[in-house]
């Protein structure tokens, strides 16, 4: 038995992927052989979160702790060294297969109330590959009797063959960024991007380390995309205006970068600069939304 249990193969245009049960992990993705993707084996279990699907949250929530309808909910602390609950409740949690043909794979998870979470949500989520690469779509479903609040991200680490990430070039459409405490990286304000931190028209990373939540996405056809190139090879991910954030971060070690759509920030379901990113669903209510990775090999 595989550390993220069942796996399921998909293949499309010159496109193979294999997204996992547990977590709905995206595993693999390549084109014509070549990663645009940087995964893991399938007996190796995840770490840095690769591939993961984030949710009812993405990134930090302060000492896990925040307050709904006057009622004070307490989060398992799971990123004990900045004291916060991270990346939601549901990567570890095995989703169930509902759809696998060749070329798309569709999974549900039904996440119960439980220590710090109110109430049911339920997602479901598509794989798909086709000529343009990979399609992500997420529904995600209040089916209970009041409102509920959510936010979701998901966490690929895109490559484009460098060994290092100072030789990548990275173009992000972001005009705001999020300052944070160095120690805790826990939001402080929104700010315009500085020249450091300007990457609208692309370059090379150098010596430029990022662990940065961006916003002030500027989208074309109801879209943003982030671009890497390395030589010949660019990847790109791209997502649909439900998504107003972004996190970027460079610090995997092994040439690749995390480009993380989120639909709100760090923190978001706390007061501060990111809660008016908060998604909440009302009664019966549903969100939907779509990200995906293309790229050139």
């Amino acid at each position: 038995m595989f550390p993220t249990g069942e796996q399921y193969p998909i293949s499309g245009a010159g496109h193979v992927a294999v997204v996992c049960e547990v977590g709905a992990t995206l595993r693999v993705l390549q084109r014509d052989g070549v990663d645009l993707v940087r995964g893991f084996g399938a007996e190796e279990a995840v770490t840095m979160c690769r591939g993961q699907q984030l949710l009812p949250w993405p990134n930090r929530i302060r000492d896990g702790r925040w307050t709904w309808q006057g009622r004070t909910e307490q989060l398992p602390i799971s990123e004990v060294e900045r004291s916060t609950a991270i990346h939601g409740l549901v990567r570890w949690m095995p989703w169930e297969l509902v759809d696998h043909r060749e070329d798309q794979v569709t999974q549900r998870v039904v996440l119960r109330p439980q220590d710090g979470w109110p109430a049911t949500l339920e997602a479901i989520i598509t794989h798909r590959l086709d000529a343009d690469g990979l399609t992500v779509e997420l529904v995600v479903a209040n089916p209970c009797a009041d409102p509920l609040p959510f936010g979701y991200g998901a966490h690929p680490y895109l490559s484009v063959g460098a060994d290092d990430v100072a030789d990548v070039e990275l173009r992000l459409p972001a005009g705001h960024h999020l300052e944070v405490d160095p120690q805790r990286l826990l939001p402080g304000a929104l700010a315009p991007v500085t020249a450091e931190l300007d990457l609208r028209q692309g370059r090379r990373l150098g010596g430029l380390e990022l662990d940065t939540a961006f916003t002030g996405l500027e989208t074309s056809g109801g879209r943003w995309s982030v671009g890497l190139s390395h030589g010949d090879r660019t990847t790109e991910l791209w997502a649909d205006q439900g998504f107003g954030w972004l996190q970027v971060f460079t610090g995997a070690g092994d040439g690749s970068i995390a480009v993380e759509p989120m639909t709100c920030g760090p923190d978001a379901f706390n007061p501060g600069p990111t809660h008016d990113g908060l998604i909440v669903l009302k009664p019966g209510q549903r969100f939907s939304g779509s990200w995906g990775v293309r790229g050139t090999v």
